[in-house]
């Protein structure tokens, strides 16, 4: 069975993109404003009355079918410029999708404070309708209340400014980071212990000398594998100084503007008004997260500090700090020393066209989905490849793969929304984002291919919706990562690897070597969730309790939670993206992490292509979407509420 809808299309050449996009967001625009005003008449109609849309049934059906068609090509125009102003490599074309962003803000602020459009959906009865139906029209109405409809003028004026700044804040604190790109330049002699495709691809200037960014393929290769210290710390230190100094005012005053919406909006701070659509609930209960993770993983990041302390000073007796470019670079060497797992050794079997053809095979055998290569479809870059993706025959959507590092490019790892699926309506497509090597990848990189690759399955297998806030990944936002953290758990399994992992004389990765990897895996697990216990409580407390001196607190901080020593000289939030895609939630990881090691301890780990409960995961997990909560999904996948057994035990081995 085909699906007769079409994917999106797009320019034939990159160049032809500026001009396309262009018109593409006036359109969109003035369809929203078109579909806006109707919304508006039907807002002042009351069924039955003069001028009126008729029975309350019929009322209701206009009402709700023009608001999922304003939300979607609202939805659909947000998702294309933000893919464009992160992936796009012509700088017209990013500057377009910049200004378009700006104004597709100030819309989304206007219509949540539109009285009438709150009327039109206030008067739907759902008395009879299907609970799908009754739970998004709730949830809309307190997407209202949250945007501030009814409040006084005065302070739905200053909500419609801050927006504003804020969406333009946003794009100032990206920008840098995407477009800030250091490097250190040293002699080619300093570069012992780094793998030789990796010295192959740094050849050296007329004067011997190397130059190394703190673009991925460089940065994590060096930190890991460099022998030389001080040129790890050199690379470590320039790369944590990233937007530094310009990015601490815009992030101050990104922080400045969100706690005064809060305020104006009845909450006490912007960790509380962002939590209470999560999982979580209240940002108290984010300090009280972060704390109980440090107090089961303290001893544990204790006693691993002490060890690699004494490995480090092995080679520096006199050392007493250990960094966490220390800890990447002795993690590494003690896992070699004490497992006997070489991270240079492992690689050997993980060459990217590999990686990327296993991942592929391995999930659409668990999920039922096969990728069919489109070379025919328009892109924006070369790098980028093509599928139609079907699932049980049926044709579900398109996604694209943009995953290696260029010039101007989005710097990290990520699914991007193209698409929201809708039932016959429209496919869903979805495009992952990395800044792989296109050569031999660390087992880490496969790891991390692995985790984007499940938010990409989840966009598209919950694309076949009938309201455009259900569709793809709308749960709540503290569960968008477990299904991505649980499909890692394929990437750490003998037996799937073998199925692509495979050395140049066509050897697959023996499975003991796997099982010293996953052994080595543990060395320095709990310093590693201290540091990421850290990163969250930056995130809530610089929303929660913002000090004058950002870079004070982000010191105070890094002593009362982070385990490693603070680099001298650096700036880490002035680079951390995540402080303006998830603001106050980064805790967001761990918590999703608890439920993704949940949900993992149902399936069979003896059998890695355990189908039937995939399939059952699929349809009961990832198929719905946001159309119902995240704590029932799980539920009713696991046959009972979700516990933390699974995560403390996970922790504690």
């Amino acid at each position: 069975m085909t699906n007769p809808l079409a994917p999106l299309e797009l320019p034939p050449t990159p160049q032809d993109w500026t001009d396309w996009l262009r018109t593409r967001v006036d359109h969109d625009l003035a369809e929203a404003a078109r579909l806006r005003d109707r919304l508006r008449t039907l807002g002042r109609n009351a069924p039955g009355g003069d001028g009126s849309s008729g029975t309350p049934e019929q009322h209701r059906n206009q009402v709700l079918g023009t608001w999922n068609e304003l939300y979607r090509t609202l939805r659909g125009i947000s998702a294309l410029t933000n893919l464009v102003v992160n992936v796009h490599p012509e700088a017209a074309t990013r500057e377009v999708g910049e200004e378009a962003e700006r104004r597709i803000s100030e819309l989304y602020t206007a219509l949540g404070q539109d009285e009438l459009l709150y009327r039109a959906l206030r008067q739907v009865p759902t008395d009879d309708v299907d609970e799908t139906t009754r739970r998004m029209v709730e949830l809309e109405l307190r997407d209202f209340k949250r945007a501030g409809v009814d409040a006084d003028r005065a302070t739905r004026e200053r909500l419609v400014q801050l927006s504003k700044e804020l969406t333009e804040l946003g794009q100032e604190f990206d920008r840098r980071i995407r477009d800030d790109v250091r490097s250190i330049t040293i002699d080619a002699s300093r570069l012992g212990g780094l793998p030789q495709d990796w010295i192959d691809a740094h050849q050296p200037d007329e004067n011997g000398q190397v130059t190394i960014t703190t673009d991925y393929p460089d940065l994590l290769p060096f930190t890991t594998f460099a022998q030389d210290r001080e040129a790890r710390l050199a690379l470590s230190t320039v790369s944590l100084q990233r937007g530094w100094p310009d990015n601490q005012a815009t992030l101050a005053a990104m922080i400045e503007r969100r706690n005064e919406r809060a305020r104006l909006l009845g909450y006490p701070d912007w960790a509380d008004y962002d939590a209470e659509v999560k999982m979580i609930g209240e940002g108290e209960a984010i300090a009280a997260f972060i704390d109980d993770v440090v107090a089961k993983a303290r001893p544990a990041a204790e006693a691993d500090r002490e060890l690699l302390l004494r490995r480090l000073r092995e080679d520096h007796p006199d050392v007493d700090t250990v960094y966490n470019t220390d800890a990447s670079y002795y993690t590494e060497l003690i896992r070699r020393e004490q497992h006997g797992v070489d991270s240079q050794h492992v690689r050997s079997y993980f060459s990217f066209p590999q990686v990327r053809d296993g991942l592929l095979d391995v999930t659409g055998k668990l999920f039922g989905m096969t990728w069919t290569p489109r070379p025919d479809a328009p892109l924006w870059h070369e790098d980028v490849t093509a599928y139609d993706v079907d699932v049980d025959g049926e044709t579900i959507g398109r996604m694209y793969l943009d995953l290696h590092p260029r010039d101007n490019k989005f710097k990290h790892a990520a699914q991007f929304d193209l698409v929201a699926g809708i039932e016959g309506r429209q496919l869903a497509e979805g495009v992952l984002v990395c800044n792989l090597p296109t050569g031999l990848m660390e087992h880490n990189q496969v790891v991390t291919l692995f985790h984007e690759f499940g938010h990409l399955v989840h966009h598209l297998l919950a694309g076949r919706q009938r309201w455009v806030r259900d569709a793809g990944i709308t749960t709540e936002w503290d569960f968008v990562e477990a299904p991505s953290q649980m499909l890692e758990e394929w990437a750490w399994d003998a037996a799937v690897l073998r199925t692509f992992a495979r050395n140049a004389e066509g050897e697959p990765i023996p499975t003991e070597l796997v099982t010293k990897m996953r052994a080595a895996s543990d060395v320095a697990k709990a310093w590693r969730a201290t540091v990421q216990m850290f990163y969250a409580s930056l995130s809530y407390y610089f929303h929660h309790a913002p000090q004058p001196d950002l870079d004070a607190q982000h010191r105070e901080l890094m002593a009362r939670y982070n385990i490693a020593d603070l680099l001298p000289d650096t700036h880490m939030h002035t680079s951390f993206g995540h402080l303006h895609g998830y603001s106050s939630a980064y805790y967001t990881y761990m918590w999703s992490l608890v439920i993704a090691k949940d949900l993992y301890s149902a399936f069979d780990h003896d059998d890695p292509f355990d189908l039937e409960t995939a399939r059952r995961y699929r349809d009961k997990v990832l198929a719905p979407g946001g159309s119902r909560d995240a704590a029932e999904l799980v539920e009713d996948f696991l046959g009972r509420p979700y516990t933390t057994d699974a995560f403390t035990a996970w922790l504690a081995e």
